[in-house]
């Protein structure tokens, strides 16, 4: 990873409805992902995360604020060489492998489809290789491309949804909980194949999940969103070590601990956003580390200060 940054998102707003129905989902959201890192974004369900997934790759629009793609602004109206150009770099694994497949068309089909509509003159013997070594990539049979999604089991499908953006050769991968539909048992092998392609083919990928232990095992940095509002970002460890927000520090009590005797014994914290008082002391998105960002008015910011040099000298 290096501190180039792929995707920059800078004072992102998305709403859905007019009027009285006007609902805003996203509120200010800016934030970096760095060329070969995995950028983790967390919330709970509601919290806006995979709405900024689907507005970066142009699915929601955006009400206000600017995204861009290797320096070029990437939301509002582009040309047609530019859009063309995101379908191919900007690639998208969905939360739920079988409602994501065509369960009408043979594997072959789905995973080529998007090559199909970009390169249509492409040939049908070189489509189908392409398609075999893709499959093989995500570590499935090339015989595989004959068969229907419902022949497959869950962590199967996802390989073929996992394989249907790779074949696009992307450099950058948005993973919108793409384990959660999964049973436990198979999920470390989706979450290890992703790391192991992003390796190879040097991907940068948005790993959205609302789980935080899953976020520790493959990002670099995490990001974390309550209703619409970015609250804390940092690197993983500095999160773990020392979360400042109160909604991060929630988050964190739910991760299950290995120890048994240990998990009985903690103490859950559960978020009250009423502990803010922000009626005369606005928040602000501040940094109070290098790389550690945090949500919060004048006071709240002098005790995260405080806590973050507590922490380092003791």
């Amino acid at each position: 990873m290096n501190n180039e940054a792929l995707l920059s998102v800078h004072d992102m707003e998305v709403t859905f409805g007019t009027g009285r129905k006007k609902f805003v989902a996203v509120k200010g959201v800016s934030f970096d992902i760095y060329k070969g890192e995995t950028f983790g974004l967390v919330g709970e369900s509601g919290s806006g995360k995979t709405t900024i997934g689907r507005a970066i790759i142009r699915v929601n629009p955006t009400s206000r604020g600017e995204v861009f793609f290797k320096g070029e602004k990437i939301n509002g109206k582009i040309t047609k060489e530019l859009d063309k150009r995101i379908i191919s770099e900007i690639q998208m694994v969905f939360q739920d492998p079988m409602a994501s497949l065509n369960e009408r068309a043979k594997v072959d089909y789905i995973v080529s489809e998007g090559l199909q509509n970009v390169e249509k003159k492409l040939p049908s013997r070189e489509r189908r290789e392409r398609v075999a070594k893709t499959l093989g990539d995500v570590g499935l049979l090339p015989e595989f491309a004959s068969r229907f999604p419902h022949e497959f089991s869950g962590g199967q499908r996802q390989r073929i949804g996992v394989a249907r953006a790779l074949i696009m050769q992307p450099s950058f991968i948005i993973a919108d909980e793409p384990i959660s539909a999964l049973d436990v048992s198979i999920r470390a092998q989706v979450l290890n194949l992703l790391s192991k392609l992003q390796k190879e083919r040097n991907l940068t990928i948005l790993f959205i999940s609302h789980d935080l232990s899953v976020m520790r095992f493959i990002t670099d940095r995490i990001a974390v969103l309550h209703k619409g509002v970015l609250v804390e970002l940092a690197d993983t460890e500095t999160l773990y070590t020392n979360p400042l927000h109160p909604y991060t520090k929630a988050l964190l009590s739910a991760v299950p601990l290995p120890n048994p005797i240990k998990e009985k014994q903690k103490q859950l914290t559960v978020y009250d956003p009423s502990c803010h008082d922000y009626s005369t002391d606005k928040p602000i998105w501040e940094e109070i580390e290098p790389g550690h960002f945090v949500h919060g008015n004048n006071k709240e910011l002098e005790e995260y200060r405080a806590a973050t040099s507590r922490i380092k000298n003791a």
